[in-house]
This record gives C-alpha cells, sequence and structure tokens, in this order.
C-alpha cells in the first residue's frame, strides 16, 4: 500500500475513497429536542455563563425571569442577543429562556448569544451552516489576565523612584 502512493494526487484520491472521509464530509445531523419541544445549551463568555432554551414561539426573550429589554437595558446588548436569529433569518419564530449567572453585563450578554447560537442549531441542524459561518458556534476564549506578584495589576508595574 505504501509502496502505491508515491505523489499528493495519489494520497488524495486514496483518502476521498474511504468511507469515513464520505462520512464526514455528509454528516446527517438529528434535532436534539427535549419532551416540550426545546432545545438546551450552555454558552460562555469571559466569566458569564447562560444556560439557554430554545423552543418555537413568536420571538419572546427571557433572561433570568425579566424581559429582554429589562434586563439589557442597553440597546447594543440588546442587538447582540438578536444576532443569531438575524444571521439565520429566523427572527421572531423562537422563544428563548435563559438563566446566567457570573461576569459583567456585556460578558452575560455574550454567553446567552451563544447559547442561542448554540440551542439554534441543535433545535434545526439546517441553520448551523450560516451561524457557523458567522462565528456564532465558537467560544470566545479570551478571559481576563491574572494579576501576579510584584505588580500593580497583570502587566502594569508600581511607579519607579529614582531616589
Amino acid at each position: 500500500m505504501a509502496e502505491d502512493i508515491k505523489t499528493l494526487d495519489d494520497l488524495k484520491s486514496v483518502v476521498s475513497g474511504t468511507p469515513a472521509a464520505e462520512a464526514d464530509a455528509q454528516i446527517n445531523r438529528e434535532p436534539q429536542r427535549d419532551a416540550q419541544g426545546r432545545a438546551y445549551a450552555t454558552g460562555k463568555r469571559k466569566d458569564a455563563v447562560a444556560r439557554v432554551w430554545v423552543k418555537p414561539g413568536s420571538g419572546k426573550v427571557t433572561v433570568n425571569g425579566k424581559d429582554i429589554n429589562e434586563y439589557f437595558a442597553r440597546p447594543v446588548l440588546q442587538m447582540i442577543l438578536k444576532q443569531p436569529f438575524d444571521v439565520a433569518g429566523v427572527a421572531g419564530q423562537y422563544d428563548v429562556q435563559a438563566t446566567v449567572k457570573g461576569g459583567g453585563l456585556s460578558g452575560q450578554a455574550g454567553a446567552v448569544k451563544h447559547g442561542i447560537s448554540q440551542a439554534l442549531q441543535l433545535h434545526e441542524p439546517s441553520l448551523r451552516a450560516a451561524l457557523k459561518a458567522a462565528g456564532f458556534l465558537t467560544r470566545d476564549s479570551r478571559v481576563v489576565e491574572r494579576k501576579k506578584y510584584g505588580r500593580a495589576k497583570a502587566r502594569r508595574s508600581f511607579q519607579f523612584s529614582k531616589r
């Protein structure tokens, strides 16, 4: 077998002919819903963790028992939450119920957005391509750098005094 493969084209023809490569190219994803027809996902951003349930409905978004306009008062944060629906083209078709803990408001908004994106693609697998292309299924791994010993902050040193 190894003697037959002498060029990259030969290798490509061997790899593309395997059943595993064909299966990866055409994965049939099944919708993952509970008994009530909801899809559940966890979203994370900075220190915030959001538990999100998505079900078909009228577009009502509830975060920690409050309406989206009440919990996220800033229009920018509300826009962040609505991005997955706009990208997938399903605005106003799903109800969202989320609980979020930790972090600040912008981190919480990012966590809920990540959770909504994950739950949408679990509820309706055909939306996965649009959400993945927009980068909404990837967790933003940037977190605050820890403070180091002998420093004022993570990188800031104490003021130097010559005398």
